[in-house]
């Protein structure tokens, strides 16, 4: 996206929605109590007046919920515009939770504010996106682009453009530089230049950029293009990608003295990255308050049922390799690795991980903190070092990763977590090791902060009902 346009359309939705948030919490107040004057605990709802602000403005730039904002139409919009309300009015009913004065909060005013900030925030958005589409693609403001490039690549090349390119871009001119292709219709566009009278026709009209699509052709040639198109104040985008199919993501920058391509199946946005990890702090000093509570009378029970250690130690594989301790509740008796080999036939999953139903090296307590998921308490202090996340991956053991193929290694990418999508898919039932590679990968390729959240839920409903564990 035009960077221009990223901002301008950033900084007029984050200001309508914050003066569509004043309007709704105003029209809230007045509806309930008539007088802003006669409003009880005036400075508690202040308060949620101001949270969600804030709220409005970290969902904007952290989350990005304005992503392909003018792409998204009207039913798209609402269902957008709703769940962004009820994750407002979640937001403020933890922090009242926090302060002890959910009570004191009317919930008239959460109401009238909930249905009036969705109408207002979509109404306005709906004419804020007409405004936008009429601004952006005016002639004063459209991005006009030439396409330089082969006869090979030529109608290829600008049907991708045209598949992809923001509502701002506008293709003025086609040159082929290869072949003699003067006068010839490609997707609606006429080409009108070839190879030697390119660069004195981009200084005759009008133009912003050029896109440059040659590939395997002479350097020099391509250096005296670019050199004389910067030189008139024309932004070059020159193609290098050299390897064939969509990339998750692709990066031109410096490294270590040199301009370097980073090609990247994995999309990191660090704003994202960072509130998940906030998230992980917050949620692993909650879970060790629970561990803390929980843990004289599971060590007692464990310590009466079988001699050894409380807590289990194992070598696992983190983000990218990195070994690090897992600490759970030992739910097996002592010798329990030791007798692992003896039981490899038995082995119920397909592949490099090992399951038993009725695995004998679990003891009678093992198996009631297995099916509560209570023996994985202790990892909230993985979480709260690093090590793991909330939500993420299942990290494997040394063994299993010294026998990974590079489709295996994939799902190291991320930072290993507590639960994630085989957890919360009935792990019980699965009876395959690629099964759960493929939910590790799908869990990579599609990570949102929300579906996070999403499967955070679904793992207390699977606790709580023991659903998937054995």
């Amino acid at each position: 996206m035009n960077r221009k346009k990223k901002i301008i359309e950033s900084y007029c939705l984050l200001f309508t929605d914050l003066l569509s948030i004043t309007l709704a919490y105003g029209s809230a107040i007045l509806l309930r109590y008539q007088k802003f004057r006669r409003v009880m605990e005036p400075e508690l709802h202040f308060m949620g007046f101001i949270c969600f602000l804030l709220f409005c403005t970290i969902y904007s730039f952290m989350l990005d919920w304005n992503r392909e904002f003018l792409l998204r139409g009207i039913f798209v919009e609402f269902v957008a515009v709703l769940k962004f309300n009820i994750f407002m009015i979640l937001s403020l009913q933890c922090f009242l939770f926090v302060i002890q004065r959910s009570y004191d909060f009317s919930r008239l005013v959460m109401g009238y504010f909930f249905v009036f900030d969705i109408m207002i925030v979509w109404l306005i958005r709906l004419a804020m996106k007409r405004l936008l589409r009429a601004y952006f693609t005016s002639q004063s403001n459209v991005v006009k682009i030439m396409v330089i490039a082969k006869e090979s690549v030529l109608e290829k090349t600008v049907a991708q453009l045209k598949q992809h390119m923001d509502i701002d871009y506008e293709i003025v001119a086609l040159a082929c530089v290869d072949a003699d292709r003067k006068g010839t219709v490609v997707d609606g566009i006429e080409v009108t230049m070839d190879g030697r009278d390119v660069l004195e026709a981009a200084r005759q009209m009008p133009l912003d950029e050029v896109f440059i699509n040659l590939p395997d052709e002479d350097k020099r040639y391509v250096k005296h293009i670019i050199y004389d198109l910067e030189s008139m104040g024309i932004a070059c985008h020159y193609n290098i990608d050299v390897i064939e199919g969509p990339q998750k993501e692709i990066r031109v920058g410096s490294f270590a003295g040199y301009t370097v391509v980073t090609y990247s199946i994995n999309h990191i946005d660090y704003r994202r990255m960072a509130l998940k990890r906030l998230i992980d702090i917050a949620g692993g000093l909650v879970g060790l308050i629970i561990t803390a509570v929980m843990m004289p009378f599971v060590a007692l029970a464990i310590r009466i049922d079988s001699p050894g250690p409380i807590l289990f130690a194992q070598t696992r594989i983190g983000k990218n390799g990195r070994r690090f301790k897992i600490y759970k509740f030992r739910s097996m008796y002592v010798d329990a690795e030791a007798r692992k080999k003896e039981l490899e036939a038995r082995n119920e999953i397909q592949g490099l991980m090992f399951k038993m139903e009725n695995d004998p090296r679990i003891t009678r307590v093992g198996k009631f903190i297995r099916k509560t998921s209570i023996d994985e308490l202790p990892q909230f202090f993985n979480i709260v070092k690093g090590d793991m996340s909330l939500v993420g991956t299942r990290p494997p053991t040394e063994d299993e990763f010294e026998q990974y193929s590079s489709h295996y290694r994939r799902r190291i990418s991320m930072t290993p977590g507590l639960t994630g999508l085989w957890q919360i898919s009935g792990r019980s039932e699965i009876v395959n090791f690629d099964e759960v590679v493929r939910l590790d990968l799908e869990y990579i390729d599609n990570w949102t902060i929300g579906l996070d959240i999403k499967i955070l839920f679904q793992t207390i409903w699977v606790v709580l009902t023991g659903k998937g564990s054995k």
